[in-house]
Parts: structure tokens; C-alpha cells; sequence
């Protein structure tokens, strides 16, 4: 049985876990241990993309055109939830790969 445990425990993949997020003049990178599951929409002009990774929760701000928009990590049941919002309607897109041994996402607001 403990063979058994061992030989689990190797093969179970480590968990995927947001590293850091940056902030850039149009949006935000998102770093990544490894690539992440993925879903994303946008809602009324706000962006939600839901992560299974783990990570802490975390806030804050960047400036598009002048103007402030919000951005909130928070965790839910299916993993982590990034979320955009903005007094005006955001759209944009997001883009991932890898780059030097982690994932890299950009996401790109315009308004």
C-alpha cells in the first residue's frame, strides 16, 4: 500500500499556481507556474477569467486612456477568478504561452 501511495504522489502533476501579475499600460501579464485551464467571457463590458490554479487573493489598478480600471483576484470552487472592471465597457483579448520555464498570459483592454 505505501508503494502504492508513493508511485500516486510521483505521478500526481504539482498544482498550477499564479506566480505574479503585472501591470502594463493596456492591461495586465499574468504569470503562471505552468499552463492553466482557462475560461473566459466577457459581461457587460466587464472581463471574468476563471483559472484552475491556486494563488492569494489580490487587488488593484491601471490607468487605459487616462482612466481607471479595477482588477480583483478572488478564489472560487473552480479555482481563481480574475476579474476587470471599469466605469466604461472594456473589451479587448487574452493571449498565453510559454516563456522561461513558466505561462505567460497578456490581456489587452481597449475601450
Amino acid at each position: 500500500m505505501m508503494v502504492g501511495m508513493m508511485i500516486g504522489r510521483l505521478t500526481t502533476p504539482d498544482p498550477i499556481e499564479l506566480q505574479t501579475i503585472e501591470v502594463q499600460a493596456d492591461g495586465l501579464v499574468v504569470w503562471f507556474s505552468d499552463e492553466p485551464k482557462l475560461h473566459g467571457e466577457w459581461v457587460d463590458g466587464t472581463l471574468g477569467l476563471l483559472f484552475a490554479a491556486k494563488g492569494m487573493p489580490q487587488s488593484g489598478q491601471l490607468k487605459l486612456n487616462g482612466k481607471d480600471v479595477n482588477w480583483r483576484v478572488s478564489r472560487t470552487d473552480g479555482g481563481l477568478m480574475l476579474t476587470l472592471v471599469a466605469a466604461r465597457a472594456l473589451r479587448g483579448d487574452w493571449t498565453g504561452a510559454p516563456q522561461d520555464g513558466r505561462w505567460r498570459l497578456q490581456v489587452n483592454l481597449q475601450e
